[in-house]
C-alpha cells in the first residue's frame, strides 16, 4: 500500500483552476493573431481555442499538484525514493502536443510575430526548464534505505553501502534550511557525500529525514 507524501488538489479545484486559466487565455489570445487579415482558415476562434489548450498543457506539466500525487511504497525491509517515471512519461507525451499545435497555428493563421514568438518560446521552454529537463536527467536516480544497506544512484555516481560499515550519517542543509546532501562516514574514515539535491527528491526530504531518525538513530549526527 503506497504512502502518499503529497496530496493532489481536489479534482473539482483542479478542474476549476484549469477552466479559469483557459478562459483567461482564450480572451487574451486574440492579440497573437492579425485579426485584420482576410481569409482566416480555419476560424479564428478555433485558433484562440488552440492557444488556450497550449497554455493548459504547460500549466498541467509545471503545476504537478493539480493531478499528480507523490507516493512511496515502503516495505518491512526497505523504502525507495525516486522520481516517478509514469508521471514523467505522461508529461513528456502531453508536452509533444505543444510544438504540434504551435506549428499548426503558425502555418494556418496570420499570426502577430511580435506577440506569437514570445508566447511560443515560453510555452516550449518553461516545461522543459521547470520539470522535464531535470526529470529526464534524473530518470534513473534513486535512494534506497534499508536496515542493512544504503544504495543510491545519481547519474554516473552510484554505490551500495553496508550499514555495518558506516560509523556516521549527517544530513547537510543549505542556507535556507533545506536538506541538500547526506554525508556518510565509514569505518576506514572515508567520507562520501550523496547529493540529494541533484536527484530530484525534494518532495521526499521530510520522509528521508524521518526514516533516518527512526532507523539509523545511533549513526545520525
Amino acid at each position: 500500500m503506497g504512502k502518499i507524501i503529497r496530496q493532489k488538489l481536489p479534482t473539482e479545484y483542479s478542474i476549476g483552476i484549469l477552466l479559469l486559466i483557459f478562459v483567461l487565455s482564450f480572451f487574451l489570445s486574440g492579440r497573437l493573431f492579425e485579426t485584420h487579415a482576410e481569409g482566416h482558415v480555419p476560424n479564428l476562434y478555433i485558433g484562440m481555442f488552440l492557444v488556450s489548450v497550449v497554455v493548459i498543457v504547460m500549466v498541467f506539466i509545471l503545476w504537478e499538484e493539480l493531478f499528480f500525487p507523490i507516493k512511496i511504497n515502503p516495505t518491512n525491509e526497505e523504502v525507495i525514493f525516486r522520481n516517478h517515471r509514469n508521471k514523467l512519461k505522461i508529461q513528456v507525451l502531453i508536452y509533444l502536443t505543444i510544438p504540434v499545435i504551435l506549428g499548426f497555428l503558425y502555418v494556418n493563421y496570420k499570426v502577430n510575430l511580435f506577440s506569437f514568438i514570445p508566447y511560443a518560446l515560453v510555452c516550449l521552454i518553461a516545461p522543459v526548464v521547470g520539470k522535464l529537463g531535470t526529470g529526464i536527467n534524473n530518470y534513473n536516480d534513486f535512494l534506497r534505505l534499508s536496515e542493512s544497506e544504503i544504495e543510491y544512484k545519481n547519474n554516473e555516481l552510484e554505490g551500495v553501502l553496508q550499514v555495518t560499515d558506516i560509523t556516521g550519517l549527517a544530513l547537510i542543509k543549505d542556507e535556507d534550511g533545506i536538506i541538500s546532501k547526506l554525508d556518510v562516514t565509514t569505518q576506514d574514515h572515508a567520507q562520501l557525500t550523496i547529493d540529494l539535491d541533484e536527484m530530484e527528491l525534494e518532495e521526499f526530504y521530510d520522509v528521508i529525514e524521518e526514516y533516518l531518525g527512526l532507523h539509523y538513530t545511533d549513526l545520525l549526527k
